[in-house]
């Protein structure tokens, strides 16, 4: 899903400020270990690996860690890259001084085996920092508006945007960690003209919109109704304005 379309792309029009926010708030410098956890195209690992740290991006989808390669190699920035499933990690128990995900994790559907997975991977003492959108923004609407439209999801499989929720999180964390801190924040996007705009654009490079629309491929009525759905979501975050506020939840926490 992850292949299709254009993802690159979003990621670098619309989402590239939140890895250096990401960074920023794990406090990564110099001397750490640092895994990126579902990378994708590396916008959190790459402004990792500018302060000096040691990283490894890894992502189940080959095809984006190839063209984050290329993007490092564009900057001059050296990491590693590796493919790896989040729900099982291929690295050793309490290997890294920071575990982190960009918007990346929330999309591994079994929440609490990928969050079981984060903590063991990271030191006693070590960092998390995960950073989600929420139900209430742009990703929750998005989603639960495909919803009707995508088959069912896996038994046991939960939503994305449920890493979004404060206590959704504290909850898969539980007792293991301490110094938790949640912040509810927003990315400025003006990007889109209205929204329409904003659906033809998820229609050709995000691979969730994609695999929705081709879900219903030939059904004129059910295409026609998502489409209007998705500009909706689009213009009622525009507002009548020139630009969207994403709303996104940043949790960061210290392993016991």
């Amino acid at each position: 899903m992850w292949a299709s379309g254009d993802y690159p792309k979003l990621a670098a029009e619309l989402v590239s400020p939140l890895g250096p926010v990401l960074v920023q708030a794990c406090g990564i410098g110099p001397g750490d270990r640092v895994l990126d956890v579902a990378a994708g195209t590396g916008n959190a690992a790459i402004p990792a690996a500018q302060t000096g740290a040691s990283v490894i991006a890894s992502d189940l989808c080959p095809e984006l860690l190839e063209h984050g390669r290329a993007l490092a190699a564009e900057r001059g920035v050296e990491l590693e890259w590796r493919e790896a499933n989040a729900h099982q990690l291929p690295f050793g128990d309490d290997e890294f001084d920071v575990v982190m995900s960009c918007i990346g994790v929330m999309f591994a559907p079994f929440h609490q085996q990928a969050a079981d997975e984060l903590i063991r991977v990271c030191k006693p003492g070590g960092r998390l920092g995960v950073l989600s959108w929420t139900p209430e923004g742009h990703i929750g609407r998005l989603f639960a508006t495909m919803k009707p439209y995508v088959p069912a999801p896996p038994p046991g499989a939960q939503p994305p945007p449920l890493w979004g929720q404060e206590d959704h999180v504290r909850g898969l964390l539980g007792d293991r960690v301490g110094d938790v801190v949640t912040d509810r924040r927003t990315l400025t996007v003006d990007h889109f003209a209205d929204g329409a705009a904003f659906r033809d654009y998820f229609k050709s490079v995000y691979g969730p919109t994609i695999a929705a629309y081709r879900n219903i491929e030939g059904n004129e009525d059910r295409v026609a109704a998502l489409d209007a759905d998705i500009a909706r979501i689009g213009d009622d975050f525009l507002q009548g304005g020139s630009s969207m506020e994403w709303e996104y939840l940043l949790v960061t926490a210290r392993k016991n």
